[in-house]
């Protein structure tokens, strides 16, 4: 069986990582997916040309664009800007094999509704974290107006008026924080978001809307009010950098050692995070163009907990297992958001990585080093945290399945050579 795993794993694309440090130079942190996705989405509540910069050349980015396309948008791409032309008439749906590629296909609901004034959206794909419904999602929409029904995995929804209500969310979800929004932009009325998502992407989207000339106030705390307007306008607009690629990097960074500088990086995006590395070893700090930080000896072991910003993100666990992986002492992992999201484990074990599981929970022993073994990327964070394992791992790491990484990361590979890593993209044939 072994043998039969490691033959197939040879066979595919993969990348090649081996023990590497310490770290030096700069990297510049690219326009963040989970911004880039939303901002694009939100094209669609009226019709003309819009230009977003700071795009990050990703996969994630090209599906969306597909998405879009696939109504009659036209989407065109030159360096990092994207240019999105709205036309007067817009197909309102987003097909299955588009959607099951890409959670954030959801976030076309709200503009959809608001815009043209009804939707049909395939159930969406994307990373495999559990599930994850969009039921908050549609109870949001529906107290501003919006009905819904399901049929043949679709969603099916219509808006003949939308209202400015009260919406109260019973959890902080990003994605219903950011649909209530774009479609109450355009409600008769004020919509007050309460227990809303705080997250730095929020913000950004709210600022885009804004430009537009939409009223929202209070995005970035649990509180958003949205004061309905009757007309919007295609803007330019630069996207907030992403702190989760600048948290990779960091993570890098404690595994191999050395000093950094993250280019375009926002401290103010990532407090909690720099303060939970800061007791693992890697020193942060503010630097003119973005975040200097330095790692030298041995990661210290920390006890982590994922919550909705500001708290630590869940994207940045897979990350921060891969460092206690090898932080001298025992520290504990919690899992407060997503079920499902472990699965990467298996995988460290694999390098000797001493790690249990129970239900939300991890309990990882650090050990001396890692050994190099060929291993499975499951999603983009998980393989981006084995590649980063490799970097402290005695012998080869090959990670197959590299396509997740392409899903968020921009040249991931060649980013991480640039600063002194041993690592390479290893494709078919080349």
């Amino acid at each position: 069986m072994e043998r039969s795993r490691r033959d197939d794993i040879d066979a595919q694309d993969r990348i090649e990582v081996r023990a590497s440090g310490p770290l030096e130079g700069t990297v510049a942190i690219g326009g963040a997916k989970n911004s880039v996705l939303k901002l694009m989405a939100a094209c669609l509540l009226t019709e003309g040309t819009f230009v977003i910069r700071n795009v990050p050349d990703i996969e994630d980015v090209a599906v969306m664009g597909e998405v879009l396309r696939s109504m009659g948008v036209s989407v065109s791409r030159s360096d990092h800007v994207l240019t999105i032309n709205r036309p007067e008439s817009v197909t309102p749906e987003a097909p299955y094999a588009l959607t099951e590629q890409l959670r954030a296909s959801t976030a076309v609901l709200g503009p959809l509704l608001a815009g043209i004034g009804h939707a049909r959206v395939a159930l969406p794909g994307g990373d495999d974290f559990g599930p994850r419904p969009i039921d908050m999602h549609v109870a949001g929409l529906e107290a501003i107006g919006c009905q819904f029904e399901v049929s043949g995995g679709d969603v099916i929804a219509t808006a003949d008026n939308l209202v400015g209500n009260p919406v109260l969310l019973e959890y902080p979800s990003v994605g219903a924080t950011e649909n209530v929004m774009m479609a109450a932009v355009r409600a008769k009325g004020t919509t007050v978001i309460d227990n809303a998502a705080r997250e730095p992407e929020i913000a950004d989207l709210a600022g885009f809307l804004n430009h537009m000339g939409g009223q929202v106030a209070g995005a970035g705390t649990s509180t958003i009010v949205v004061e309905g307007v009757e007309e919007l306008h295609p803007v330019e607009h630069t996207a907030v950098s992403d702190r989760i690629e600048a948290a990779t990097f960091l993570a890098a960074l404690g595994m191999a050692g050395g000093e950094i500088t993250l280019v375009g990086a926002r401290p103010d995006h990532m407090a909690m995070l720099c303060r939970k590395l800061g007791d693992m070893g890697v020193r942060t700090s503010a630097d003119p163009d973005g975040i200097w930080a330095m790692c030298s000896g041995r990661l210290r072991s920390a006890d982590v907990s994922t919550l909705p910003y500001p708290g630590l993100p869940t994207d940045c666990k897979p990350l921060l297992v891969a460092m206690l992986s090898v932080a001298e002492g025992v520290g504990i992992v919690t899992e407060n958001l997503f079920s499902g999201r472990f699965r990467y484990v298996d995988e460290l074990v694999r390098m000797g990585a001493d790690i249990r599981t129970e239900g939300h929970h991890a309990v990882i022993r650090g050990v001396d080093r890692l050994s190099g073994a060929p291993v499975r990327a499951s999603d983009i964070r998980a393989g981006a945290a084995l590649v980063v394992a490799g970097l402290a791992a005695d012998g080869v790491t090959l990670v197959s399945d590299p396509h997740h990484i392409d899903r968020g990361y921009e040249d991931f590979t060649g980013k991480l050579s640039a600063l002194g890593a041993d690592v390479r993209r290893e494709r078919p044939g080349g």
